[in-house]
């Protein structure tokens, strides 16, 4: 069938995919959105790991090191905020790209903005959207050390960049106006 168990105590999915181009943990509560995000990412060459909450998302990032994280933000145990928040506290993980990809309220842009999180995207989504944003959130991760990235400096939300979901920078640009 293709899935595989990780190696982790947790029950996380990987898949190991020969020469993939990057790892990507997603996190989310909702099998079925963790499922439609594994396949349109895997279809794109991308390493998936995925796990149902946020404080599973802290038990397997360090082992995992992904290139990128997608959060939901409703999830039991640990929102995806609050993960978020974490994630950004420690030195290890403090530049690791984050996406919410979430029923994005406005409440949630704003204190996602508050904790870092570099973009959204609404559901629901389009795949082709989803996969762009990964796309570019792993190019600024790439590049944007260098210097050679148009965005704010390390640690800034990318607002500026360009990173906000479909009909999500319209949204944020009201609510800055």
């Amino acid at each position: 069938m293709g899935k595989s168990r990780t190696r982790w105590p947790v029950p996380a999915y990987s898949r190991v995919v020969p020469g993939a181009s990057g790892r990507v943990l997603v996190v989310d509560d909702n099998k079925v959105i963790r499922q439609l995000i594994r396949v349109n990412l895997e279809l794109e060459g991308l390493e998936v790991v995925t796990a149902a909450d946020g404080a599973e998302c802290l038990d397997v990032v360090h082992q995992v090191q992904p290139d990128v994280v997608t959060l939901d933000v409703v999830m039991p145990r640990l929102d995806g905020l609050r993960t978020a928040a974490r994630l950004r506290a420690d030195p290890r993980t403090r530049d690791l790209p984050l996406a919410i990809v979430s029923a994005c309220t406005q409440y949630e842009v704003e204190a996602g903005l508050d904790v870092g999180v570099d973009a959204f995207l609404s559901k629901p989504f389009e795949p082709d959207e989803l996969v762009q944003l990964v796309g570019r959130l792993m190019e600024r991760r790439g590049h944007g050390e260098d210097g050679d990235g148009e965005g704010g400096g390390a640690g800034e939300p990318g607002v500026g960049g360009g990173l906000f979901g479909a009909g999500e920078a319209e949204r944020a640009g009201r609510a800055s106006g």
